[in-house]
């Protein structure tokens, strides 16, 4: 997340600090921008009080049948008015900027969540998402549960010997492929699961051309199932021109997860660990099948 942003989102909460805390303690109607922000109010037991959440939150199912209100950088003050919420918690690049403002000149309590670059700073996420809620035991209970999860996924992985390369294709409109380097949540996630990031000498998402598809030599494909299932499956992204001559394109080694499981930052992490170490190597005849 750029920095001016940040510090807009954080001068927004300085400007809460007015609101009344009887109804900063026991928020009643709360709105989420942020899947991972949405995962963990169910996860804490109070999905019952959530009455809005921005369209990356897709888990639990029941999360849909919930008022939308917008893309979470891109969410609407008009929606959000109209739902009279007490409480909005917000992912730290959600916005635009004018909108939170507006909102917060409306007398609606923001609360902005910690930026989360690891995977070690989700307890925290859990434990800011608890304490909005007013429930920080809650929030312990399910920190603890997480960290004992994480270390049990990174053992798993620690066992493993081979490292295959990977390469995660984020999106492919436009042309060239938008792929997942260092500085990523894909490379995060890459290198939890014990496996190579393809994809290498840039910060962030990039377009990645043929040549530089060829060079990296990807052992394995990795894309969400949904932007998987808009190109017709995993046997026709194998088929690109620029996938086909690659090792991955060959063997026709390819994986998908689900968006949120792979990239939401959230309680399910370590089970994104264990599922894409897995995965990644079952889809590679010659790598043996990890234990667990």
């Amino acid at each position: 997340m750029c920095q001016f942003l940040r510090h807009a989102l954080l001068a927004i909460a300085a400007s809460l600090v007015a609101v009344p805390a009887a109804k900063a303690q026991k928020p009643e109607r709360i709105v989420v921008a942020g899947g991972d922000l949405t995962e963990i109010v169910f996860a804490l037991g109070h999905g019952d009080r959530l009455i809005g959440v921005d369209s990356t939150s897709g888990y639990p199912e029941t999360a849909k049948d919930l008022a939308q209100i917008g893309y979470v950088r891109r969410i609407s003050a008009e929606g959000i008015l109209s739902l009279s919420p007490d409480l909005m918690l917000v992912a730290d690049d959600a916005g635009p900027v004018d909108t939170l403002s507006a909102l917060s000149s409306a007398g609606i309590r923001i609360e902005i969540a910690p930026t989360t670059t690891s995977v070690d700073d989700i307890p925290d996420k859990i434990r800011f998402v608890a304490t909005a809620l007013s429930d920080p035991d809650a929030g312990e209970a399910l920190a603890t549960t997480f960290i004992q999860d994480l270390a049990a996924a990174r053992t798993m992985v620690g066992d493993l010997s081979d490292r295959p390369r990977v390469l995660f294709i984020l999106s492919t409109s436009g042309g060239a492929p938008l792929v997942g380097g260092p500085g990523s949540t894909a490379d995060l996630l890459i290198r939890e699961a014990g496996a190579q990031n393809a994809a290498s000498g840039f910060e962030g998402y990039k377009p990645m051309n043929r040549e530089a598809i060829i060079a990296a030599a990807p052992d394995v494909i990795l894309m969400t199932q949904a932007h998987s299932d808009r190109l017709g499956g995993l046997d026709d992204v194998l088929d690109r021109p620029d996938i086909a001559l690659t090792p991955a394109g060959r063997a026709r080694r390819g994986v998908t997860l689900d968006a949120l499981t792979l990239l939401g930052m959230g309680p399910r992490t370590p089970t994104a660990i264990r599922q894409l170490a897995t995965r990644i190597r079952m889809s590679t005849p010659d790598i043996g099948e990890p234990d667990g």
